[in-house]
This record gives structure tokens, sequence and C-alpha cells, in this order.
């Protein structure tokens, strides 16, 4: 028996000091293992599944932040001892803001080109990484905090258009409100639990108001993506029909070998044609709203240049996206650009195209259904 546990101790033994020795890693590894956990795992952005189990790591992280703070206004010898939750419980909540940031930065990419979102998910992207250096990490709370305000705002700003059924300006500084409530329970909270108020203002509500700012910031110069809709396809054709089976057949002459266009962005026009920007946009079950697709020309002195703007009813729900289209019949031969925006002005996907006029000949067309 005794010499049964003596590889047993060696083996607990050597794992101790390997935990020592790559303790500094575990949070990087956890924020890294949710990040990956949630890409594979992530539904719909309307799934009630997805909605629970976001608001339950939002939960956990709100009360293992509260309960660190809780700690850190106590004296060394009031500290309890260590023990299975205080050992893990940083790591866990690396592993949580890891998968809720990924999901978020994920909804964010899909709903809008990089063109727009670019700053915004640059923005986001840089706040996860610089959580992981030293220098940041020595700031204790503060950081952890503003990434939860950051968690919750992100969350109410697609769960709020979700549930309403529309997206809008009432809606957006509804939804980032609500993402500042948590912020303001935890102050009340920590007033009770006797928790000093210069920390909870330096430490909470500070970095929740900045959080707050950025947001509008970024609505107000429109980077920030219009969750939750997301387009699927943009595309440029001739003609548009529904067949029986309820689908659209759009012509286009796109030759085999450019099979990275979308229907004709080399649009060769004859007299008479019409230009049929064809998308599908996904959107919540019970979203009722509408949409713009907006012409540009590039204009040789005055750049990209408004023609036109046509508002398009949306209902959601479909897992293919809602399909719809505009037709453009004054047009000229140009350089052009069709963008899809939210009714606030959010753009949702962008795609450009050449414009050619030629005399009326023979053609024959190729046809793609959706």
């Amino acid at each position: 028996m005794g010499m049964s546990r003596i590889p047993i101790a060696q083996s607990v033994s050597q794992a101790k000091v390997l935990y020592s020795k790559y303790e500094r890693y575990f949070p990087a590894t956890f924020f890294v293992g949710g990040f990956l956990f949630d890409i594979f795992t992530l539904g719909r952005i309307d799934s009630l599944s997805t909605i629970i189990q976001q608001a339950a790591y939002l939960l956990v992280l709100f009360i293992i932040l509260a309960h660190l703070m809780v700690e850190q206004a106590k004296s060394a010898d009031q500290m309890p001892n260590p023990n299975f939750y205080r050992k893990w419980r940083v790591p866990a909540m690396h592993f949580l803001f890891g998968s809720l940031l990924s999901s978020y930065t994920l909804f964010y990419f899909k709903s809008a080109s990089l063109a727009t979102s670019f700053v915004f998910l640059i923005f986001m992207v840089a706040l996860l990484v610089a959580n992981e250096f030293p220098r940041f990490q020595i700031q204790g709370l503060t950081i952890k905090f503003a990434l939860l305000s950051l968690s919750y705002m992100s969350y109410f700003a697609y769960l709020v258009p979700t549930l309403v059924g529309r997206s809008g300006t009432l809606v957006f500084l509804l939804s980032i409100l609500l993402g500042l409530l948590p912020s303001v329970i935890w102050f009340r909270l920590g007033q009770k639990l006797k928790v000093p108020e210069p920390a909870i203002r330096a430490q909470v509500l500070r970095p929740a108001l900045i959080v707050f700012v950025c947001f509008l910031v970024s609505y107000v110069l429109r980077i920030i993506p219009p969750v939750p809709l997301s387009l699927q396809y943009l595309g440029i054709y001739h003609n548009v029909a529904k067949n029986a089976q309820g689908e659209f057949e759009l012509s286009h002459q796109r030759p085999w070998w450019r099979f990275w266009h979308n229907g004709d962005q080399n649009f060769i026009a004859q007299p008479g044609d019409k230009i049929i920007a064809f998308f599908r946009l996904f959107s919540p079950a019970n979203f009722s709203d509408q949409v713009f697709v907006s012409w540009y020309l590039d204009d040789a002195q005055a750049g990209w240049t408004l023609q036109d703007r046509i508002p398009i009813k949306i209902s959601g729900g479909r897992e293919e996206g809602f399909r719809g289209y505009a037709a453009k019949s004054n047009y000229t031969t140009g350089r052009w650009r069709v963008v899809v925006e939210s009714t606030d002005g959010r753009e949702i996907g962008r795609l450009s195209f050449d414009l050619d006029a030629v005399t009326a000949t023979p053609r024959e067309f190729k046809v793609d259904r959706f």
C-alpha cells in the first residue's frame, strides 16, 4: 500500500510545481479557451439558449467582481482562508469574459462591413488584448469592471432590438442605459456592504461611464454595427422574378471565372435596362422594421455622392434571411456603390460595381436562385 502511494504523491508534487511555474499564463489560457469555446458553440443571435447563457455568464461575473471588491476593502487578518472557489474564480472570470466578448465581437463582425466597423472592432480587440498585459492587470478591478460594462452594454445592444422588434436611436439609447444599470446597482449595494464609496466611484462607475461615452460616440460616428441585423448576401443583377417554388430567379451575365463576384459587378447596360440590387438580410424572428438601399456614384470632383435612397420593409425569422431587392432605372456610366443601411443610418453592408453602356445586341443570361 505504501509503495503505491509514493508515485501518486510524486505526481501531485510535480503537478503543484508545474502549476506554480505556469500560473501566470492561466488567465490568458482560460481567456483563449472561452473565445474558442464560443466560436464553436455560438448559436443564432436571437436564440433563447444563447440569451439565457450569456445572462448567466454576466450574473456570475457580476457576483465574482462584487465579491473581489468586498474582499479588497478588508484587512489582511480579515481575509478568509483559500478554498476551491477563491483559487479558480479568476481563471473562471477570464473564461467567461473570453466567451462573452468573443460572442459580441462575432455578432458585431457579422452585422456590418469592415469599412465602417473596423475601428469599433479594433477597439474591442485592443481592450481584450490589453487585459492580458501585466501593465493593465496591475490596475486590478478597474479594467475588469470596464470589461463587465462593455459586456453588459453589448448584451443589451442586441437583446433590446431583438425583443422590441426594431432598431433606431431610441432603442439604442435604451440599450446602453440598461447596460449602465448593473454599475448603479452595485454602487447602492456596495454602500450597504461597507465598501468605500471612493473605490466604487473610481473602479466601477468611472469605467462604466467611459464605456458608455465610447458607445455613444461610436453611434454618432456610425461605426458601431447595427446588431442584430446581419447582411448575408448582396449582389447586382439585370432582372428578378419569383418562380412557383417561391425562389427568386436573378439574371446576370457574369463569366464563370469571376466566381468571387456577386452577380454583375461589371454591369453592361443596354437601353431600357434596370439595375437590381438583391440582398438577403438576417433579422430576429419578431423583427419588423425597414432598411434603406442607398445608391452612390463616384464623382470625379465630389467623390461618392448619394443618387437615391430606397426604403424597404423587412420581417425576420427566416434562417436564410429576408430576401429583398431595389431597382434603379436612372443612372450613368461609372463606378457605383450600393449600401444597405439601418433606419438610423448605420451601414449593414456594401457592394461596389462598374457600369458601362452599350447599344442593344442579343445576349444570353445566366440565373442565380435564392
